[in-house]
């Protein structure tokens, strides 16, 4: 594992990404938890908490914070462009020999972070938590493993069972990852598709400290098809599928109607009612397949404009840059409070 040449010798270093969206009073909760478990762990460390474009008073916290302690870093996206920007907007500014993304509504314990580590200084490049058990309601709580299972089921590559984006990786996984050049991004996917060593660390995922959950049911919906279009062509087979079976159907009713009139022309189906029936029946199944097409086409349509996946409003404490010739620098240094924007 690399180490930071102006880091202190002999120690390494952690970069803490928190992505944060309504969570003002959460904030200096998690920083009090991650400075208490990075003194426990004895490295050095850097705070980077993205705020993005919360509502609330977060960036009023996050400059008071920053300016308290000079390990945080307080970035200000321009608007509010999702969590995998926000974790892709602090990883790529993060100069640590191992990265940690948590969410900032304390439903990630920092201090499994620990546990992480150790996994951490025994080889492993991912360390991820595995959620088995979450407060949440019965019907959240099987549709998660559902849509996890089915995820890992439809997958190219092999996806950890009821694993979020709270992972630690090394810092050649997430050089790997800001060299990825997609921009509309499932982060535990890309996670899984870089490979490397990876391992699980079970933990009890708590509801929010603070307020109610961001994510509604169409969200999560969102997120399943975001993932499924991602990493999967299972529903382009199953087109194929459903077209072969509706053919060969087709096929097999042509031949009974013509036996049965043939034999029993009374018994043979007429009037409007079995067409109309048939025509609604092909109908919904091309229109359904059209909008599976049309969700790749939407997806394919998304990284081609190329458009930067967040733009930053405003970065307080900025890290030291890492020098990595292998990743593309998508904005210049900017002094503290300066604007600036990912091109």
């Amino acid at each position: 594992m690399c180490q930071m040449p102006d880091s202190p010798v002999g120690r390494r270093k952690i970069s803490a990404v928190i992505a944060c969206y309504r969570d003002a009073p959460a904030i200096p909760i998690m920083h009090e938890r991650l400075v208490a478990v990075f003194a426990k762990l004895d490295v050095d460390y850097e705070i980077i908490f993205v705020n993005d474009a919360s509502p609330d008073n977060a960036a009023e916290v996050l400059a008071d914070l920053a300016g308290r302690d000079a390990h945080v870093t307080a970035v200000t996206h321009s608007r509010n462009f999702g969590s995998q920007s926000a974790f892709t907007s602090g990883m790529r500014i993060s100069s640590g020999d191992a990265v940690v993304l948590l969410d900032g509504d304390l439903q990630d314990p920092p201090e499994l972070i620990e546990a992480f580590y150790e996994k951490w200084l025994e080889g492993y490049d991912v360390v991820y938590g595995s959620r088995v058990k979450r407060d949440a309601n019965r019907f959240l709580q099987v549709s998660y493993r559902a849509f996890y299972r089915l995820f890992r089921a439809a997958s190219y590559v092999p996806v950890p069972l009821d694993a979020g984006d709270f992972s630690l990786m090394d810092r050649r996984v997430v050089d790997a990852l800001n060299r990825l050049p997609e921009t509309n991004r499932f982060l535990r996917g890309l996670r899984a598709w870089v490979g490397f060593r990876q391992i699980g660390v079970p933990y009890h995922r708590p509801e929010r400290m603070f307020g109610t959950t961001t994510n509604s049911l169409l969200r999560n919906i969102g997120w399943a098809r975001k993932a499924i279009f991602s990493f999967s062509y299972i529903p382009l087979e199953l087109i194929t599928i459903v077209g072969v079976l509706t053919t060969v159907a087709a096929f097999v009713a042509i031949l009974i109607t013509i036996i049965v009139r043939i034999v029993n022309p009374a018994a043979a189906p007429t009037g409007f009612t079995s067409l109309i029936v048939l025509i609604l029946f092909i109908g919904g199944i091309q229109l359904l397949c059209l909008s599976v097409i049309g969700s790749y086409l939407a997806h394919i349509y998304e990284e081609v404009k190329r458009r930067p996946p967040y733009i930053v409003a405003e970065i307080i404490n900025r890290p030291v840059a890492r020098p990595d010739p292998g990743t593309t620098v998508d904005q210049p240094a900017t002094e503290e409070g300066e604007s600036s924007a990912v091109l």
